[in-house]
C-alpha cells in the first residue's frame, strides 16, 4: 500500500493553507460589500425621514464616480495599468448618453445600450495603442489621448462646445411592474445602487475566472506570461475595454442625474479624482473605490460650505492616505477581518 511522502503531504497542507487563506480573504471583501450596501439603505431611510433630496442626490454622484473608480481599480489594482486619462470613457460615456436621450429618444435602456457600444469601439482603438507600453509610457499615453479627444469635444460646438449638453430631459424608466422617474431622488438612488452593486459583483465573478488570474499573472511578472502560453497584450487589450466599458456605464448615468453634461468630465482631474478614491479606500480591494468616493464626495460638500479651496484638503488626505494608510482603508480593515474569520473557522 502506498503512502503519502512528507514532503507530499507538507506541499499539500501548504496548497490548502493558501486557498483558506484566498478563500478568507474574498469573503472579508464580500462582507465590506454587503456592508456598503446595508450602509446605503440605512442613508435611504435616514435621508427619508427628512425629505431632503440633495442628500439622495449628493449619495447618488458619489454611487456613480464610485462606478467609475471601480473601473481605474480594474486596470491599477489587478493589471499594474495606471490610466491618467481614464475619464475620455466616462465623460464618452456621459456624452454619448446625453444625446441619446437629448437628440433621439428619452430611453433609460437605449443610453446604456449606445454608451456601451462607443466605449467599446473607444476602448479598442485605445486599448490598441495604450497597451504597446508599458508603466509610466502607459499613463503617459493615456493621458495624452484623454487630453486630445477633450480639447475635441471643448471646441465642438455642434455638441455644446465648451458649455456641453444642457437641457437633458427627466426621463421614465419602466421595469415590468413599475416606473420610476430620475428626478426621484429615492427612487434613482436605489436604482443606481443596484447597478453599480451589480457592477461589482460581475467583476468580482470575472476576477474568479481564468481570465481574472491571467490578469493578476499580469501584474505579478508581464515578462513571464508568454513563457505559460499566453498572449498578455490580448488578455491587457480584452481588460483595458472591460474597464472602458464600467467608465463609460458609469458616466452614462450621469447627465440623468444631473440634466447636463461638460467637458471638464474628460479633463485630467477626473482621472486624477478617480486616482485619488482608489487610493483612500483601497487599491486591489474593487469595493474600496466606492467607500473612497463616499468620503471623497462627501469631504468635497462639506469643505465647499465653507472655501473653494477644497482641493488643498483632498490633497493633504492623498498624501497622509498614502503615508499612514498604503493599502487604503479597506486594505487596513481587511486583514484585521481576515484574521477574525480565520478564528473563526478554526474554533472547535
Amino acid at each position: 500500500m502506498l503512502e503519502r511522502s512528507p514532503s507530499n503531504q507538507t506541499a499539500g497542507s501548504l496548497r490548502l493553507t493558501v486557498q483558506q487563506h484566498e478563500k478568507t480573504a474574498r469573503n472579508a471583501l464580500r462582507y465590506f460589500a454587503l456592508l456598503f450596501i446595508a450602509l446605503a439603505l440605512v442613508f435611504a431611510v435616514a435621508a427619508g425621514v427628512n425629505h431632503d433630496v440633495f442628500y439622495y442626490r449628493l449619495a447618488t454622484e458619489a454611487l456613480i464616480f464610485g462606478g467609475f473608480a471601480m473601473s481605474v481599480d480594474l486596470l491599477l489594482g489587478f493589471t499594474g495599468l495606471l490610466s491618467l486619462g481614464h475619464a475620455l470613457f466616462f465623460g464618452l460615456g456621459a456624452y454619448t448618453s446625453g444625446l441619446v436621450l437629448k437628440e433621439l429618444n428619452p430611453s433609460f435602456w437605449l443610453a446604456l445600450g449606445a454608451a456601451l457600444l462607443v466605449a467599446s469601439a473607444a476602448g479598442a482603438v485605445a486599448g490598441i495603442i495604450a497597451i504597446r507600453a508599458r508603466g509610466v509610457y502607459f499613463a503617459l499615453i493615456t493621458f495624452g489621448m484623454a487630453e486630445v479627444v477633450s480639447k475635441i469635444v471643448y471646441n465642438t460646438r455642434e455638441i455644446g462646445g465648451s458649455d456641453g449638453i444642457i437641457g437633458i430631459p427627466v426621463i421614465h424608466i419602466n421595469f415590468l411592474f413599475f416606473s420610476i422617474s430620475t428626478d426621484q431622488g429615492l427612487s434613482f438612488f436605489l436604482l443606481v445602487l443596484a447597478l453599480i452593486m451589480g457592477l461589482y459583483f460581475l467583476l468580482e465573478a470575472v476576477l474568479q475566472t481564468p481570465f481574472g488570474r491571467l490578469i493578476k499573472a499580469i501584474k505579478a511578472n508581464d515578462s513571464r506570461v508568454p513563457f505559460l502560453g499566453f498572449s498578455s497584450q490580448r488578455a491587457k487589450l480584452y481588460v483595458f475595454i472591460l474597464a472602458a466599458n464600467v467608465a463609460a456605464l458609469s458616466g452614462a448615468l450621469y447627465p440623468m442625474l444631473r440634466g447636463f453634461v461638460s467637458p471638464e468630465l474628460m479633463f485630467f482631474h477626473a482621472s486624477g479624482n478617480a486616482v485619488i478614491t482608489v487610493v483612500l479606500g483601497g487599491v486591489g480591494t474593487l469595493i474600496g473605490p466606492l467607500y473612497g468616493s463616499v468620503i471623497l464626495t462627501g469631504l468635497k460638500s462639506v469643505i465647499g460650505t465653507y472655501t473653494e479651496h477644497h482641493l488643498i484638503v483632498v490633497g493633504a488626505l492623498f498624501m497622509l492616505t498614502v503615508i499612514f494608510l498604503p493599502g487604503g482603508l479597506i486594505g487596513y480593515l481587511r486583514p484585521r477581518l481576515n484574521v477574525w474569520l480565520l478564528r473563526r473557522e478554526v474554533k472547535p
